[in-house]
């Protein structure tokens, strides 16, 4: 379904006009009216390849150091972050029926595992808060933030010449800092938390994905003030293959990063950091030309997929390995790399459009589903390759394929520590603990 448009048209109530390039809905002539109903699917998978960083404990531990992070992601559930592991779902109903927010319900195929519609409910008005007591008295100056940052791009072994930009609030206007680390990106067009909008996961049903759950099939969502939405959906929509790192070579050498093929995806794209003590932080991308990618870690439109692999920001949906330069993490404690692969994005809308321009078309309901899967890794782990341990349990799935207490329905105890893999999995060489070097590369 990549490249040209594709257009097919069923009977009944779900007939669609199926509009798989991306944005094809907004490129398309604008109808005389929006849809009464708009509706969103985020579809993630995540992977964390650390040994002793499994389920939900190792994730909901980093999703706390990351949560602040711009680009880091950002599902209203943290699905399309790195707050988890397995498999996640966010959704999200608007319709101008009830534009304070409507009561719904989705309806998932049998192969989704659930054991009921998923209730799809307005968010909750945020309690008012004092406002923060001010830490300094009227007319002290304020102090300017310190922060100097190297960064490199480009696969291979040797850094290229002219690297790295040296990124320094010392040297640079607060604008300059900000022009600096600017990203590639594109605005939120998914099931957001807004007002208005009913969602799922929420507080009334805060079930898990089953992670042996698959989307194929016949959904169908409705509730009051919604018409009939009825959509099935294909291999291209279901859950991703998760992103499984493998990273060879120390911290002082160049760094193999290899993962295994996500057969849906459509490019990927890679990003490692460090910290030595706080004082200087490391970043390189996969991207050819200087790129940050804080940006890039969330869901992509086809259309800016295509572009940006032209362009060679982004890696090709064939490519499974590439080389950090050597010699750019040397002295750092530890170093993460992560990466995220593109899915394909869906649009459909009901009825279709008219053939004939002189008719008018009057939308009844959108949709629009998109994939990604994110994966992380940490260099120098102590299993001998520089990646994770062969022999340990790789994400929630894993956990649960092993016996794990991940089950759907099913949370951590408050407080939970990650677990340990034998052999000292999970810790870093020297004993680091690879969340403490996580809180010294983003200072929390």
């Amino acid at each position: 379904m990549k490249g040209n448009h594709s257009r097919s048209i069923g009977r009944g109530a779900a007939g669609v006009l199926v509009l798989a390039a991306g944005a094809a809905w907004a490129q398309a002539p604008a109808p005389a009216k929006p849809p009464i109903a708009q509706y969103w699917m985020d579809v993630a998978t995540g992977n964390m390849s650390i040994p002793g960083m499994r389920g939900a404990g190792g994730g909901g531990l980093l999703g706390g150091l990351m949560g602040g992070m711009g680009g880091m992601g950002g599902g209203p559930g943290g699905a399309a972050g790195f707050g988890g592991t397995g498999k996640t779902l966010d959704l999200g109903l608007y319709t101008r029926n009830k534009p304070q927010g409507a009561d719904g319900r989705h309806g998932t195929p049998p192969p989704a595992r659930f054991d009921a519609p998923l209730p799809l409910v307005p968010p909750r008005a945020a309690a008012s808060e004092p406002g923060r007591p001010v830490d300094r008295e009227p007319g002290e100056p304020v102090e300017k933030p310190r922060a100097r940052m190297l960064m490199y791009w480009g696969c291979g072994e040797t850094v290229r010449a002219g690297q790295p930009r040296v990124i320094d609030t010392a040297t640079m206007s607060p604008a300059e800092f900000g022009k600096a680390l600017a990203s590639r990106g594109a605005p939120d067009r998914g099931a957001a938390r807004a007002a208005g909008r009913s969602v799922w996961p929420n507080p009334t049903d805060p079930r898990r994905v089953p992670q042996d759950a698959s989307l194929v099939g016949a959904h169908q969502v409705s509730g009051d003030g919604v018409p009939d939405i009825r959509f099935t959906l294909g291999a291209n929509q279901d859950f991703m293959a998760p992103l499984d790192i493998t990273l060879t070579g120390a911290p002082s050498a160049s760094v193999g990063v290899e993962w295994r093929p996500v057969p849906t995806a459509r490019a990927f794209f890679a990003q490692a950091m460090g910290s030595k003590g706080g004082a200087e932080t490391i970043i390189w991308t996969s991207s050819e030309s200087a790129e940050t990618g804080f940006g890039l870690f969330d869901y992509l439109p086809n259309n800016l997929v295509d572009r940006w692999v032209g362009e060679r920001v982004l890696m090709p949906a064939s490519t499974l390995k590439c080389a950090i330069p050597a010699g750019i993490f040397e002295g750092v404690q530890g170093a993460m790399v992560r990466m995220i692969a593109y899915g394909q994005e869906l649009n459909l809308v009901h009825p279709p459009r008219p053939d004939d321009p002189k008719v008018p078309w009057e939308p009844i309901w959108a949709a629009r589903v998109r994939e990604k899967s994110t994966g992380m890794a940490m260099v120098g782990m102590s299993d001998g390759r520089g990646g994770a341990s062969d022999d340990a349990p790789r994400g929630r799935g894993a956990q649960e394929a092993s016996g794990g207490s991940a089950t759907q329905g099913e949370a951590p105890a408050q407080g939970e520590a990650p677990s340990q893999d034998r052999g000292g999995g999970g810790i870093l060489p020297g004993g680091v603990n690879p969340v403490d070097v996580l809180r010294g590369i983003f200072r929390r």
